[in-house]
């Protein structure tokens, strides 16, 4: 498998990943033509991407589908709930409705509730050739009945969207301050760095911070908040990236 994170951010994110026999997007919140630049940064053909898997229809995760699709025509994974709001926006023909676990070809995906305030929200486990990549962006927690699932992964990519005091401190009004730290919300840096503990094994081999505040968050913070709480848990992985929102980043093969 190999995995790079095109976007991320409060401004559009989207994720590529490849296995044996497909080339996938998770999520396409910023423009087509934007994702079409890095892609062929990488490498990849646009019209080779065969799926996009949708975590949630806030606009951040689904601003250039409307383009994408009518140029490229490839199949849109989602829940029956993501597509009834999404069909009154967008056409899509060209979909499945994904409400549990599901293989394709060599692609397993294992499904599982994120906590957000939209209709519905999916996180997704990928694994492909004995590889895994866990992505979990845009929720207030994650339910201690998906933990056991995620532990010991090969690779993570998951939300570390704000430091505490910086919001708390910050220009935000009180009620989106509240909205942010509420279960229905998005994850601190202190509350991410906690779960990965948990989470990552023998087995991992690196991890990938997305969906950082450009208001409430820095890079160096969110890496020090994570590598610290790794070393108090004596827990150890090879390779931590820290997203960006207006490049890619490195193409990581696991």
């Amino acid at each position: 498998m190999e995995i790079s994170v095109l976007a991320t951010g409060s401004k559009g994110n989207c994720t590529y990943i490849k296995t044996n026999n497909h080339k996938i997007l998770v999520d396409l919140g910023t423009t087509s033509l934007y994702v079409e630049k890095q892609l062929k940064d990488l490498n990849v053909e646009p019209k080779e991407i065969d799926s996009i898997f949708i975590t949630h229809t806030h606009v951040d995760h689904i601003n250039g589908l409307k383009v994408f699709i009518k140029k490229y025509n490839p199949t849109i994974f989602l829940t029956n709930k993501m597509y009834q709001e999404l069909v009154k926006m967008l056409p899509i023909t060209n979909y499945y409705l994904l409400e549990e676990d599901t293989v394709i070809d060599d692609l397993i995906i294992h499904v599982f509730k994120t906590s957000h305030d939209v209709e519905d929200s999916n996180g997704y486990i990928f694994e492909s050739d004995n590889k895994s990549i866990v992505y979990i962006t845009d929720t207030g927690y994650i339910n201690v009945k998906y933990h056991k699932m995620l532990v010991n992964k090969d690779f993570y990519v998951m939300e570390s969207n704000h430091d505490v005091r910086m919001l708390m401190d910050g220009k935000y009004p009180y009620h989106l301050k509240q909205r942010i730290v509420g279960d229905r919300g998005h994850l601190s840096n202190k509350d991410s760095a906690n779960y990965l503990a948990n989470f990552i094994g023998d087995k991992t081999k690196g991890i990938v911070l997305i969906h950082l505040s450009e208001d409430n968050n820095t890079p160096d913070i969110a890496y020090n908040t994570l590598k610290q709480t790794l070393e108090r848990r004596n827990k150890q992985v090879d390779k931590i990236l820290i997203s960006n929102q207006r490049e890619h980043t490195e193409l990581i093969t696991l």
